[in-house]
């Protein structure tokens, strides 16, 4: 017996177009589209007209798990992921121990096996204990699984052993991913340097320690040809960056998260530097910074959204915004506050193109399943009502990080249904 959608409406990701179709899953397949399939026997679910969209994939979550289950688990952080119409997650390793071993590997895989509500996708670190100073068996954890590896929540300081690591990587078809932060520029630094940290008397990340260590992997990538990904991109020289070196056919590309295409200082100035709520690394920009992003991601320099879902305890969220955790979650209504924003509000962006950046082009970018609602193919599906609309509730998620700035924003586009390899993971 398969599981049959029936009555939606499935978007066409070439045209744009809502076309009224059915879709039936068979085991872990897309086995037919069409315009009326029988029940026959499958489960049912009727959609009423609801929109069919491929399944989430996000490039760039912290589950926490092994080490901060206080903050997050495999399972609370999949729920939410299911919850917000995601199919596929990619873990970073700055756990405690870090995933920087294939044995790190395998644990992460059994626990998502028994405990998980999407897929998976664990990144290996690049170097040991994402100390910096030591590089990982990079074979050996492609080998066991590592999707990518990558030392986020810490840039690799040196050139020589970032180098290495992109050669080896090349070699093997492993992308590169970084987290771009000269810790020299960086310092001791909380929100962005500009004119609001001044006036707040907060040390400022200034946009020159993203944006120089993004040109010196660039130009590290075209030496090995290495594949490289540039994480959560903030910054508008870095934007213009990645532009160039796509223009010179470059194997690199880039995401950027919601809360840098949307917000900027402005909200922390408005708080008076007292809400660690609004604590992000890298750090709301300036409104020029936003505008780059925004523009990247529409001429397509930026090619997918992840969300940097980064759970922290209330308690740790409380401290003086100096000292807290760097931090936003996201999982639960990404794909809603973008909707809304980009799509509803301002028309800037189409829905199908809002969806390759959530979908499409991350199986693409990564060469992962999915992306695509098709006959054949796996089933990963999700189901969203474009017209319901109702507030980001913290107090309602299922992740245990309760820290946003966008707690309280109306938005639409809500996830009704999750189905991950045939699976339903979530249903409202």
């Amino acid at each position: 017996m398969g599981l049959l959608l029936k009555g939606g409406r499935l978007l066409n990701l070439e045209t744009g177009s809502l076309e009224s179709l059915d879709v039936l899953v068979e085991g872990s397949t897309i086995s037919r589209i069409a315009n009326s399939i029988e029940a026959d026997g499958h489960e049912v679910v009727g959609l009423d007209g609801l929109t069919i969209l491929p399944g989430f994939i996000d490039m760039h979550v912290h589950l926490r798990q092994p080490g901060f289950e206080g903050k997050e688990t495999i399972a609370t952080g999949t729920r939410a992921a299911a919850r917000g119409g995601y199919t596929k997650v990619a873990c970073m390793p700055n756990t405690r121990p870090v995933l920087d071993t294939p044995e790190q590997m395998k644990y992460v895989y059994e626990v998502t096996a028994r405990e998980g509500s999407c897929t998976v996708l664990p990144y290996g670190a690049i170097t040991k204990g994402e100390l910096g100073e030591e590089l990982t068996d990079i074979a050996g954890l492609r080998s066991a699984g590592a999707v990518a590896i990558t030392d986020d929540g810490v840039g690799v300081q040196s050139s020589s052993l970032m180098r290495e690591a992109m050669r080896i990587a090349a070699s093997l078809d492993v992308p590169v991913v970084i987290h771009s932060e000269d810790e020299d520029l960086a310092k001791d630094g909380c929100m962005n340097e500009g004119v609001v940290s001044q006036r707040l008397g907060l040390p400022g990340i200034p946009g020159l320690a993203e944006s120089a260590m993004i040109a010196r992997d660039i130009l590290l990538a075209q030496e090995t040809g290495a594949h490289l990904h540039v994480c959560h991109i903030s910054d508008a020289w870095s934007v213009e960056l990645v532009r160039w070196a796509k223009s010179m056919g470059l194997r690199v590309t880039t995401e950027v998260t919601p809360h840098h295409l949307l917000l900027t200082e402005s909200i922390i100035d408005a708080t008076d530097g007292e809400d660690a709520n609004m604590k992000v690394n890298p750090p709301l920009r300036a409104e020029r910074d936003r505008l780059a992003c925004l523009n990247g991601l529409l001429d397509g320099t930026i090619d997918m959204i992840a969300t940097d879902h980064a759970p922290h305890t209330p308690e740790e969220k409380q401290r003086p915004f100096r000292t807290a955790p760097f931090g936003f979650v996201g999982l639960e209504f990404a794909f809603s506050v973008l909707y809304t924003e980009l799509v509803e509000k301002s028309g800037s962006l189409p829905l199908h193109e809002l969806v390759k950046k959530f979908a499409t082009n991350p199986a693409e970018v990564f060469n992962l399943s999915g992306g695509r609602v098709v006959e054949g193919g796996i089933a990963d599906i999700t189901v969203v009502d474009l017209e319901a609309e109702r507030v980001v509730a913290p107090d309602e998620f299922y992740s245990k990080g309760r820290n946003t700035p966008f707690a309280g924003q109306k938005a639409k586009g809500w996830t009704v249904l999750t189905v991950n390899e045939g699976r339903i993971t979530y249903q409202a």
